[in-house]
């Protein structure tokens, strides 16, 4: 049966494709947007279409909200802060952003009756070095000094608040925590790796790796994920749960710098970078960011079809077609 789905962040990397994914399976799509990092490019393909409509906002506005989720049947809560530079640069936009878009999505849903999955993210395993990360671990975070923090004490909240919302008012909740979702659309403007990295091999330059680049990342294909996002909104047993949600495929940056030069077709070399000179002060990283998938994977079928060559191949040629003929 044909759902009317509000999507906050819908103009994002991943709102943009869970939006096409929805319209795909016969649904009606809300996207809110304020557009400061999402784009009107990504919704492109949806341009036109009686079944989406993209209302320009912040989630921050309970006006709006308000009215868009009396109108829908359930909501994704995808919008927040956007990779490690904004967060670095933007500590205050990050923290406002995350927190109060989530309790303003939380108290209109709870008003209207509907059913939430907010997106939270493997940051919220802070320092944890028990891997695989399993979502009930126990987490260390980095000093309230590093702005590099503030995403994941944010989304913590973010979590917290979500699972009170469900145990205090029986809410329809469920939290999934991202690992490193990557494809088409994303940007490399905020600091994510992947898109950073092709941009640069299509151009010969160095890929410019962080650290040295011995820290491992699973990376996995954003229409995996949003196939597990549409599958987890309708699976009962989701409810007042937490997941993780990515591939358990490792991989160093190392590894992945020279796999996107090779598949590539590049003569650039890796150049290593310190935290201090990329984001111009002290940055606490991960050494591993690895996700254990048992519970999903209990509650809906959930096995990644792309692996990390084919994704990288996905990313490289996005990006020469918008680069076009030379």
């Amino acid at each position: 049966m044909a759902k009317r789905f509000l999507i906050t962040g819908g103009a994002g990397f991943i709102g943009s494709h869970l939006a096409e994914r929805l319209v795909a399976d016969g649904h009606h799509i809300v996207a809110l947007d304020d557009l400061s990092t999402g784009s009107l490019r990504n919704l492109a393909g949806l341009a036109g279409r009686a079944e989406f409509q993209l209302v320009r906002g912040s989630v921050e506005d309970e006006a709006t909200v308000n009215i868009l989720l009396s109108q829908c049947d359930a909501v994704f809560h995808l919008a927040s802060a956007v990779g490690v530079q904004l967060i670095v640069d933007e500590p205050v936009r990050t923290i406002r952003t995350t927190i109060r878009g989530t309790e303003v999505v939380l108290e209109a849903a709870n008003k209207y009756g509907r059913p939430v999955l907010i997106t939270s993210s493997s940051e919220v395993y802070g320092k944890g070095i028990r891997v695989p990360f399993s979502e009930d671990d126990d987490v260390v975070m980095g000093s309230t000094r590093h702005s590099r923090w503030c995403y994941a004490y944010s989304k913590g909240i973010d979590e917290f608040l979500g699972l009170a919302y469900h145990k205090q008012y029986g809410l329809s909740v469920r939290i999934v925590r991202l690992f490193n979702t990557v494809g088409p659309r994303q940007v490399g403007m905020y600091g994510m790796v992947l898109p950073r990295f092709v941009a640069a091999a299509l151009k010969h330059e160095p890929l410019q790796v962080y650290g040295d680049g011995k820290q491992t990342r699973c990376f996995c294909h954003v229409g995996d994920v949003v196939d597990a996002l549409v599958r987890l909104i309708d699976a009962p047993a989701a409810v007042g749960q937490v997941f993780n949600l990515g591939s358990d495929e490792e991989t160093s940056i190392n590894d992945l710098a020279q796999r996107v030069i090779k598949l590539a077709g590049s003569r650039s070399v890796v150049e290593h970078l310190s935290y201090e000179a990329a984001y111009g002060q002290q940055f606490d990283d991960m050494a591993r960011r690895v996700p254990k998938l048992d519970k999903i994977r209990s509650v809906i079928p959930f096995n990644p079809k792309l692996n990390l060559d084919q994704i990288i191949r996905a990313v490289i040629d996005e990006k020469q077609t918008e680069a076009g003929p030379r």
